[in-house]
Order: C-alpha cells, then sequence, then structure tokens
C-alpha cells in the first residue's frame, strides 16, 4: 500500500497538467471559477483512483487469504489420503517385524510431489524407518507425533522445520491386538507462500493497469462531459452575478450533472434578481418623486406595524399543496393573486396560514397537529391544515358555498340552491375553522385575523365571542347583493350575524359596501352610520370599506421573444393559421360569459367577413367543480357552442375558436397574453375579475387590446379598456373590430394609462391598505374609523 501513495500524488500532478490546472498554492483570489472547478474534478478523480487502489488491495489480500486456503486445504486432504493408503502396508510389516521391507516401502513414496520425505514411529517415539531426505531434519518425533502417539488419533499440524514451512499428518497404525506406532506424512509447504506471492503480484499490477485505465477514461469523461458543463454552469453564474441575464431567463441551467446545485443558485439568483429590481425600481421612483407599493416595501411596513407573530389569515385554498406523482412528493402552488399578495406580508412577520388540506400528500407532510412551515425552500410562517372529511367538503364548499352562496351574490340568472344538510355542514366546518384559530392565537396578545371569502361568513363571529381583544378582518370576494336578492337565503340572518362579528368587512366595491349596510338594515336589528359605513349591532361596531384588489406588475418582464414570434410558436404548436389572436382566461364557470364571448365571436365573423380565416379566439377554459350539475352541463354547452360556430367556419387549418380545456400554469397563460391582440373578459357578473389586470400586467410592450364587460369590478379602474355590455352581442363583435382597427399609437395610450392604474393600485398597495385599517382599529372602543392608504405618498 506504501508503494502507491508516491503513484497517487504522480496522477495529481499528470491530472493537473491535462486539465491546465493552475498550481493549488496560488492565491485563491487568482483562481476563476473554471479553475478552481477544474480543481475539484482532479481532486475528485483522485479520490476515485485512491479507491480503486484500495478495493484492489483488499481484493488481493481476500484472494491470497482464499487461494492459501484452498491451496492447504488440498495439502491436507493428500497427505490423508497418502497416510491412509500406506497404513495398511506398514501395519502388515510392523506385525511380521520386517524392517527392511518396511524401509523400502517407505522409500518407494518418496518421489511424490511436494513430499519431503515419510517416517515411521513405535509407540516408544523412536524411528522404526524414515526416508533418506528426511533423516537430517528430524532428528527427534516432532511434537505431532508426540501427541498423535499418546491420543492414538490423527493429528496434523503446519509447523517449520528449520527454515522451511511443512506440513505434518501423524497417522496411528495399529493391529488388532495392539498399537504399532505413527506413520508421518512430511510434506513442502513453502510453494503455499510462494504461490500467494504471486498471487499479490499479480493483482497488484493487474489493479495498476486498472487504474492508468480508469484515469484515462475518467480524463476524457471529464474532458468531454464534465469541462463543457462546467463551462456554461460558469457563464450562467457569471451572468447572473453581473446582472446580464434577462431575469425571464433565470432559470436552472441544462446541465445534468449539476443539476441539484443549479437549481439551489438559481433559487438564490432568483432572489437576487427580484432584490436588484427592486432597489433599482425604488432608486427610479426616489428620482421620479414618487412612492410605488413593492414587496419589500410592504414586508417592512407590516414588520414594523405588526410585529411578529401577529397575523392569522384563513382561507379554504392552502397556498401550498402536496400532491403524490408516483412514489414522490411534489409541491404545487395553486394559482391565486391572494398567495401573491398576502405571502410576502405572513413571511414579514412570522404569521400563519389557515387553510384547507386537499392535497391527496398534504397529510404526509404536516405534523400530527396538521402544520408546516412554508415556503418549502425557504421556511417564513406556518401553514395550518384543516382536515375535513368527504361529506363536510361536499355540503360546505360544493353545497352551501357553490350551489347556494355563489349564485346568489352572482347576477348571473342562475337559482342558488339552500339545502339544509348544506348549511349544517358549512356551520361544522365553520366552527372547526374558528376551532384551529383559536388555537394557533393561543397566547397571542391584539392578534389580527384576515378572513378570506364566502366560505367563512359565520368565522368572524365565532372569533370575535372567544378573543374580543382580537382584529378581525373578512374580505369577500365576490359581489354583495341587492337586500331583496339576498333576502332569497334562508339562512340570511345567521349569515349577517356571523359577517357583523367582524371589525372590518371589506368588499372590492363601493357599492358592494352599500349594498351591504342596506342589507344589514333591512335583515338584522342594527344601527346604520351612513357617514362612517358603519353597523352598530349588540354593541359592537363593524365598518365597511372598498380594497379592490390587484396584481403585482413588479414581476411581470418583457419575454426574450416579440409578441409576434411568441405567436407564431403558439399558433404551431397549436397546428392553427392565424393573423389576428384574441385570448380568454377562466374558469368554466356561467358568471364569466364564455357562451355570449363565442356569440360575439360569430357575429364578428358574419359581419366582417373578410376577417374569417385570419381572426382566432384562444379560450383557455379550466375545469371548474364539474362534478356539480349546473357546471358539468356547462362544460358541454361550451364545447358544444365551440364545436358548433367552428364546423360553420372553419377551413383548412384556421378555426375561429380553439377550447383548451384543461389548468395552465401561470407561465403558460402569460405567453398568451404577450402574444394575443385582443383579451377578452366578458363577465355577466364579477366581484373584480383579475384577468383583465393580468393581461395589462403582462403587455410590458404597451400594445394589445383589452375588451372588459362593465359587470366587473375591474371596469371601474380600467377606464382605458374597450367596455361592453356581455349581453349585447353586436356590441361586442364591434368592440373586436374596433380594436384590431385601433390605431397603434391608441393602443399605446390605454395601455399605458391602464398599466399606470395597476402599477400605482397594485396588490401590495391592496394588502397594505387591508392590514392598516383592520390593525388601526380600536377593538375596545371602536371609536377610530379605519382609513385607505394613500395609494402614492412618501416613501
Amino acid at each position: 500500500m506504501s508503494a502507491a501513495v508516491p503513484g497517487i500524488f504522480s496522477i495529481e500532478r499528470f491530472l493537473r497538467g491535462a486539465l491546465h490546472e493552475p498550481s493549488p498554492w496560488r492565491a485563491a483570489k487568482s483562481i476563476p471559477l473554471v479553475n478552481c472547478m477544474r480543481l475539484l474534478s482532479a481532486r475528485l478523480i483522485i479520490a476515485l483512483i485512491g479507491g480503486v487502489i484500495l478495493v484492489s488491495l483488499c481484493s488481493s489480500e481476500y484472494e491470497v487469504l482464499w487461494s492459501k486456503r484452498n491451496l492447504r486445504h488440498d495439502l491436507q486432504r493428500r497427505a490423508e489420503v497418502l497416510g491412509e493408503s500406506l497404513a495398511g502396508n506398514v501395519e502388515r510389516d510392523l506385525e511380521r517385524n520386517a524392517t527392511q521391507t518396511l524401509r523400502r516401502t517407505v522409500q518407494r513414496f518418496a518421489n511424490r510431489e511436494n513430499l519431503i520425505g515419510l517416517a515411521v514411529y513405535d509407540p516408544q517415539g523412536n524411528v522404526v524407518a524414515m526416508t533418506n531426505d528426511l533423516g537430517p531434519r528430524l532428528q527427534s518425533a516432532p511434537a505431532v507425533v508426540q501427541q498423535s502417539l499418546h491420543e492414538g488419533r490423527e493429528i496434523e499440524a503446519f509447523q517449520k522445520l528449520g527454515d522451511q514451512h511443512v506440513h505434518i499428518c501423524a497417522v496411528p497404525l495399529r493391529s488388532p491386538d495392539r498399537f504399532l506406532g505413527t506413520l508421518a506424512v512430511v510434506h513442502d509447504a513453502e510453494y503455499i507462500r510462494s504461490q500467494g506471492l504471486r498471487i499479490w503480484r499479480e493483482t497488484f499490477l493487474s489493479g495498476l493497469a486498472y487504474v492508468v485505465l480508469i484515469a484515462l477514461i475518467t480524463l476524457l469523461i471529464v474532458r468531454w462531459s464534465i469541462e463543457g458543463p462546467i463551462a456554461r454552469t460558469a457563464h450562467w453564474m457569471w451572468a447572473l452575478r453581473t446582472g446580464r441575464m434577462p431575469s425571464s431567463r433565470i432559470g436552472v441551467p441544462d446541465v445534468e450533472l449539476f443539476r441539484p446545485l443549479a437549481k439551489e443558485v438559481a433559487t438564490f439568483a432568483e432572489s437576487l434578481n427580484t432584490a436588484r429590481n427592486a432597489a433599482q425600481r425604488e432608486a427610479r421612483l426616489r428620482v421620479e418623486g414618487q412612492s410605488q407599493w413593492t414587496r419589500e416595501r410592504l414586508a417592512a411596513d407590516v414588520r414594523a406595524r405588526l410585529g411578529v407573530g401577529r397575523l392569522f389569515v384563513v382561507s379554504n385554498r392552502e397556498p401550498y399543496m402536496h400532491v403524490r406523482h408516483g412514489r414522490s412528493v411534489e409541491v404545487v402552488v395553486p394559482p391565486s393573486g391572494l398567495v401573491t399578495a398576502l405571502e410576502p406580508v405572513l413571511c414579514a412577520c412570522d404569521g400563519t396560514w389557515v387553510a384547507h388540506g386537499s392535497g391527496a400528500a398534504d397529510r404526509e407532510i404536516a405534523d400530527r397537529n396538521g402544520r408546516l412551515p412554508v415556503p418549502p425552500d425557504d421556511p417564513r410562517y406556518v401553514l395550518r391544515r384543516v382536515w375535513l372529511t368527504k361529506e363536510e367538503e361536499e355540503g360546505y364548499y360544493y353545497g352551501f358555498s357553490n350551489e347556494g352562496l355563489w349564485p346568489l351574490c352572482h347576477i348571473a340568472h342562475t337559482r342558488p340552491i339552500f339545502r339544509d344538510r348544506d348549511w349544517k355542514q358549512y356551520q361544522e366546518v365553520n366552527q372547526k375553522f374558528a376551532e384551529a384559530v383559536l388555537e394557533e392565537m393561543r397566547g397571542i396578545q391584539n392578534p389580527i385575523v384576515l378572513v378570506q371569502d364566502y366560505h367563512f361568513a359565520l368565522l368572524p363571529r365565532l372569533i370575535k365571542q372567544r378573543r374580543p381583544d382580537a382584529h378581525v378582518a373578512i374580505f369577500w370576494h365576490i359581489p354583495w347583493p341587492n337586500p331583496e336578492t339576498f333576502g332569497i337565503c334562508p339562512w340570511q340572518r345567521e349569515l349577517l350575524d356571523g359577517l357583523l362579528g367582524a371589525d372590518l368587512v371589506a368588499f372590492h366595491l363601493q357599492s358592494h359596501c352599500n349594498n351591504f349596510l342596506e342589507t344589514a338594515d333591512r335583515i338584522v336589528e342594527s344601527r346604520i352610520d351612513w357617514e362612517h359605513f358603519s353597523v352598530q349591532r349588540l354593541a359592537h361596531r363593524t365598518t365597511t370599506r372598498p380594497f379592490p384588489i390587484s396584481v403585482d406588475i413588479t414581476s411581470e418582464s418583457d419575454a426574450e421573444q416579440s409578441p409576434a414570434e411568441t405567436r407564431a410558436a403558439l399558433l404551431k404548436s397549436l397546428d392553427v393559421d392565424a393573423l389576428f389572436l384574441a385570448v380568454g382566461v377562466d374558469r368554466i364557470d356561467y358568471t364569466k360569459g364564455i357562451l355570449e364571448r363565442f356569440l360575439a365571436v360569430e357575429r364578428f365573423l358574419e359581419k366582417y367577413p373578410r376577417y374569417q380565416g385570419q381572426f382566432t379566439l384562444i379560450q383557455i377554459g379550466a375545469p371548474s367543480r364539474s362534478h356539480l350539475k349546473r357546471y358539468h352541463d356547462l362544460d358541454a354547452e361550451v364545447e358544444a357552442e365551440a364545436g358548433r360556430i367552428n364546423w360553420r367556419f372553419q377551413r383548412g387549418k384556421w378555426k375561429p375558436i380553439v377550447l383548451l380545456n384543461r389548468q395552465h400554469s401561470h407561465k403558460e397563460i402569460r405567453l398568451y397574453y404577450k402574444a394575443a391582440d385582443l383579451c377578452m373578459v366578458t363577465s355577466l357578473h364579477d366581484g373584480m375579475n383579475l384577468v383583465a389586470k393580468e393581461f395589462v400586467a403582462a403587455r410590458g410592450d404597451e400594445s394589445g387590446v383589452l375588451i372588459l364587460s362593465i359587470f366587473t369590478g375591474a371596469a371601474h379602474e380600467l377606464r382605458d379598456a374597450l367596455q361592453v355590455n356581455p349581453y349585447d352581442i353586436d356590441q361586442m363583435a364591434e368592440a373586436i373590430r374596433a380594436g384590431l382597427e385601433m390605431d397603434p399609437e391608441q393602443k399605446q395610450m390605454r395601455m399605458r394609462n391602464m398599466r399606470h392604474t395597476i402599477e400605482e393600485y397594485n396588490v401590495y398597495w391592496w394588502a397594505a391598505s387591508l392590514i392598516t385599517a383592520v390593525s388601526e382599529i380600536d377593538v375596545q372602543h371602536r371609536e377610530s374609523v379605519p382609513k385607505l392608504l394613500p395609494r402614492s405618498s412618501a416613501a
């Protein structure tokens, strides 16, 4: 083994030269990244070679021991066979005292392979007969012979005679009536040692040959398969470090060897790029005398305002879901503007998010209390999962929430369905969530609770009854109907009582706030303060305010491809030929006006046949609540209507409507936003509709036209969209024509104005305003009235 050590250092010098590696004693600051990686590769090769040598030596040792064992066993067997075959003749000669005959018999067998000689001893240990070559070596009976004479049994042993290793087999000799002595068979055992040394030599030489071969092959692999990825990785890291890589290209480089490392570096680089962009935006805004709400500003504001551990968010949908794919568990981030808005807040103040654990592998990842730290790559807050049975989910979510409250609050002419069993499940689930929130808030003084949406109308009262010190707000993301419509619900009083347990009830629009106050005035005993938009009930004041939710425009960056190139790539992937492209992005829901949109496309092609063969609407329709009959029927209606219109107009590789009925990631959808000439948002009734704002946020090129329903909350802010009544099919057809034929300067002006609106009123402004409003409420005296933050203020 010691002889191999100098060889290792020689191999190291050889590898350094072959890899063009600078000396390792050079100052580390002067070694480029590629050379550092080469040094690492050389060390890895040396470690590999050392491992091969060690394994070779261990293998040689084992092979030598195994060979010696087999040779010893073979020698012992031959000695026993020879001794037993001679014993009969020797015993006969001893019984007849035929000494001369005995000596001739012994001498006759002296020429066997590796046999030194034979000796016959009487019971007293005296030599009776001995071969000539053995005489000088055995002056007296060896110990093994004496032991055999004493015990009267066959004994064998390996020992040294002088400087020679021998094997002696002592075989007892008997006649029928007495013990005659012992026959000693002496073999030369030196050849066993010689054979072992030969095996050592041959194994070492073959191992050395293997080492050289492995070194050469590994060197070639390094040169051909590792240095290339190293160079690409080094260039990629340099581009990230110097900020010369577009944010749209940040991601794991195509180097499989360094995939785990690259993935971590990519995450770090993305954070670094985000921080760099935020700093640049802040610097630009300071120069321009503006102050825009950003993720970082929101986090700092919330941290200063709330401290640590005081914020609790409650929603039906969880921000992270774990699903099983084969034997592995993957993390899925459901597309949600709510996660975009509230996650920075929770990260900043070490908050807690309570949500329904709906993922197939959610239980496996959470602890026994349903808790786990998130985000997975950089845990900053706690996700508390609440487990629901299938019956609870069916009644509370699909039944009461989505067959009852959803159609009740949307003017889409779908009759709400209210069942007593669904109402009971709704009550039980709200109670279950209340227990989970109260458990998480234990020991926290003056906690802030943000309840999200119509799934939890009873939750504010349930929390406030047990924790009157808590600041409780609920954001109702869907419209609030007028009192007459809300009066359809059999449990209208219980729902209002639950909501009025909150300190703040927030909506997207002031008109929804007004409807809520009118409903409270009509249904429950209360006093309405129209000056401050509040309700006094049971010695508790509830304020209502509009907080229009938005999107994060700062996270959107220009894609590497132009809109025309992106459009060409998408159409090629869909195998469709078209010159003009419109896009619609919706859940398959009767409130979204998808059928009306299709009819508008049909009417447009009827009125302006020159666009036939040129204009295509790509409708991205994510399946939603499909096991409910109304939604299942709507799926069929949408597919049938798209098929009918396509059958009427389609020719060749062009068709007017492409229906993509599956879930799409935000990244996929954004490509369609950037490629489209038009985005059609034709909802029959919507609280806000973030698709309109997402389309505007994606258009960094300040191009594209937004066709927007007047019955969406977004229409109140995006005044430069082409606003339409989705029930007026001809008006929508004209809007399509106007959008396609609009002057580029007018498109740019409209889009620039809408982008400016979203930049000022972004999702971080929404979150900051909501949290500021609820945190400043005096829960003891309720004398203060929450106010909206200014949308643009001094930094």
